[in-house]
């Protein structure tokens, strides 16, 4: 089986696989509890938060365990807006975000809230011009993706604060960064980010947990109540064998981040180079440089569907994606694809593949041969 769908979620390590079940059996206890084996609990996920806040060199008590970066960037922009509404109805985020943001904001909308979307150019990018004009007196939050789920577009996370803190310094920064945890280099603090989710299982992690970081100079209030775990933030009984599982998977993160990155890019742009040489008619909706996530490659086919390409890879043991999973089975084309100006046919053709340290050259040597393979046969019967 060759693996590229690593943006949609990754194969968790064996290490970690291997700490989630013995915590299935040993570590039982409810955190909350205030006998030994409850903390007992507790102690794992202390320790679990201390890996992930000295990968981010943050401090302990600004991460938050939620279930997932859905999760994580309502917790974020809800109880960002419930606090500071009063100060100002607008907002500020970009057409390509996920949907779990994009959905946020069309509730404020009705609410009477004034989203401002920004666009972006061809490969993903945010103009920085049009952010520094759209910020006004009454602009309460910036939220903005790090990584795209779909294109890899980086986005200048530290020119974009530099911009708020310039027009408005009581406006906040929203970052999510499901995508680029773990596989871009950042800086929450150098960067003065006020807010970041992340998630579990992009990063060979369990599914079902993730995280939230929040300055501690800001205290939010919850958007769901109960019995006041994580500070209160977040109530409900722990993820306990998420959260240790998770824990191991940054942890191991944290030794292999610079090498496994390096050799993402490798894959990335062996990949590109072999089907720019081997197929024509294509185009690269990914920034080829560093500007673009390491572990991600878009790509449009022309003259081919990609649902019915990727079924052609299927069948051969390769696995892809056609757009982010959060929205593949949905009848819409992409709202990222659209937003960087494609054309029906480049959008209905376009494969994403996502890279992880177990794939290798031969993997991807394989991929392009039957890629070729494929896609002239489609073109043979849509080309009549």
């Amino acid at each position: 089986m060759i693996y590229l769908d690593n943006c949609s979620t990754t194969k968790p390590r064996k290490e970690v696989i291997n700490i989630v079940s013995e915590s299935m059996e040993k570590d039982f206890g409810n955190p909350s509890s205030l006998h030994r084996l409850g903390m007992k609990s507790e102690k794992k996920i202390k320790e679990a938060r201390e890996y992930i806040a000295k990968y981010l060199n943050v401090d302990n008590n600004e991460i938050y365990f939620t279930s997932g970066g859905t999760e994580s960037n309502n917790i974020a922009i809800q109880s960002i807006v419930n606090k500071f509404g009063k100060r100002g109805k607008h907002i500020i985020t970009t057409k390509i975000e996920h949907s779990s943001v994009l959905n946020i904001m069309r509730n404020y909308e009705i609410q009477g809230f004034d989203i401002t979307y920004l666009n972006v150019d061809s490969l993903g990018y945010i103009s920085l011009e049009e952010l520094k004009n759209s910020i006004r007196k009454d602009t309460i939050l910036v939220s903005v993706m790090h990584v795209n789920n779909e294109i890899g577009a980086i986005q200048p996370i530290a020119e974009i604060k530099k911009i708020i803190n310039s027009v408005n310094p009581s406006t906040l920064l929203h970052v999510d960064g499901v995508q680029g945890f773990g596989k871009v280099g950042l800086s929450l603090k150098v960067w003065g980010i006020d807010s970041y989710s992340f998630s579990g299982h992009k990063v060979y992690g369990p599914k079902g947990v993730g995280g939230l970081f929040i300055d501690k100079k800001h205290v939010l209030s919850p958007i769901v109540f109960g019995g006041n775990q994580e500070k209160g933030l977040r109530s409900g009984t722990e993820n306990l064998t998420g959260i240790i599982g998770f824990g191991e998977a940054v942890r191991i993160m944290t030794k292999n981040f610079e090498s496994e990155s390096k050799y993402a890019f490798k894959l990335k742009e062996y990949l590109a180079n072999r089907v720019k040489e081997e197929i024509q008619d294509i185009r690269f909706n990914t920034s080829l440089d560093e500007s673009s996530s390491p572990y991600i490659l878009n790509i449009s086919f022309n003259h081919v569907r990609g649902e019915v390409l990727l079924h052609c890879l299927e069948d051969k043991d390769i696995y892809v994606s056609t757009s982010s999973a959060c929205s593949s089975k949905g009848t819409e084309k992409s709202h990222v694809l659209k937003s960087i100006c494609l054309k029906n046919e480049e959008i209905e053709g376009a494969i994403r593949f996502c890279f992880s340290y177990e794939n290798t050259i031969e993997d991807i040597e394989y991929t392009v041969q039957i890629l070729k393979e494929s896609v002239s046969e489609i073109r043979q019967i849509t080309m009549r």
